[in-house]
């Protein structure tokens, strides 16, 4: 018998139900189709099953026709992009994520201060940036401690740092950590304005991995928040495998285990996880349990063109 274990909380977090329902309002209120620039949240899965109910998906603003119903991404998008929507005069919903622009309003902030920014986060990460064009000013993007170190700004004294919100208190705590030893004067928001469901998914698999013999964690290969859990896993000296779905489970995986994890990054539908658990009946019969954990009750509002969609 394989135990069979689920993480709590895994899975969708409010602004990724937000943002697809965003889209799911958006055609049944303007009818299809309906344009988003970049996939509207990092999963395969999702971006395909709203492809089949008429969501389009670009690049670029300029592969949208005039007058087209346009929504942004989860992820955010810098002001040239706002700025060339309006000039196309293009109607847009934005369905960027409540807590990414918070960090844009932060960064902002500190900007109007005259502050330089550092940017802890991914290069090349759609919410980088985003967040990179929503600052007038400097903004430096460090990725590790190392990358401190290098670090040239303009004034030491007028610094502040704002973070990637798909990462979590664990991650940055260590460059946080040396750009304050480094800038005493650094200022950054509360801990607190970390996402709440990265820092609950990450303590999820990190209780997980303690009672697990492999962790299988349902995300798409491009999204930030689905990697860095599969790499605690690891970290944790624990079998972790980042999979789309129950196609990619491989039988040589479960050999001599006697226990298995599962969770899923926040852009991965539930349903997804259910066909894991069920993949797994393959390999033999199952019992399953999930983890005591936070119970996220977040909600967030709707774009007001589409509050009564």
């Amino acid at each position: 018998m394989l135990r069979v274990i689920l993480a709590q909380p895994r899975g969708f977090c409010a602004g990724v139900e937000r943002a697809i329902e965003i889209v799911e309002r958006a055609l049944n209120k303007y009818g299809p189709p309906i344009y988003v620039r970049h996939e509207i949240v990092h999963n395969r899965h999702v971006v395909e099953n709203l492809r089949t109910r008429g969501a389009v998906f670009v690049d670029e603003l300029d592969q949208i026709p005039p007058g087209a119903m346009t929504v942004f991404s989860a992820h955010g998008v810098a002001r040239r992009v706002e700025e060339l929507a309006r000039n196309r005069e293009l109607p847009v919903i934005d369905a960027t994520c409540p807590l990414v622009a918070k960090v844009h309003n932060e960064g902002r902030r500190y900007a109007a201060q005259g502050r330089d920014i550092v940017l802890v986060g991914h290069a090349g990460h759609a919410e980088v940036e985003g967040t990179i064009g929503q600052i007038d000013g400097t903004v430096h993007l460090v990725q590790t401690v190392a990358d401190v170190a290098a670090l040239a700004v303009h004034d030491p004294e007028k610094l502040a740092y704002i973070t990637q919100t798909t990462l979590s208190v664990d991650d940055t705590r260590g460059i946080i950590a040396a750009l304050t030893a480094r800038f005493p004067a650094i200022v950054g928001p509360d801990v607190r304005d970390i996402c709440y469901a990265t820092q609950n998914r990450q303590q999820a698999v990190r209780e997980l991995a303690a009672a697990v013999d492999v962790i299988l964690v349902v995300g798409s290969k491009n999204s930030s928040n689905s990697n860095r859990l599969r790499e605690i896993g690891e970290e944790l000296g624990k079998p972790a495998y980042l999979i789309d779905d129950a196609d990619s489970l491989r039988c040589a995986w479960f050999e001599g285990v006697e226990s298995v994890g599962v969770t899923a990054g926040a852009s991965a539908p539930e349903t997804l996880v259910q066909g894991v658990i069920e993949g797994l009946r393959r390999f033999g019969p199952i019992d399953i349990s999930t983890l005591n954990g936070v119970a996220e009750n977040v909600r967030f509002r709707f774009p007001a063109e589409l509050a009564d969609a």
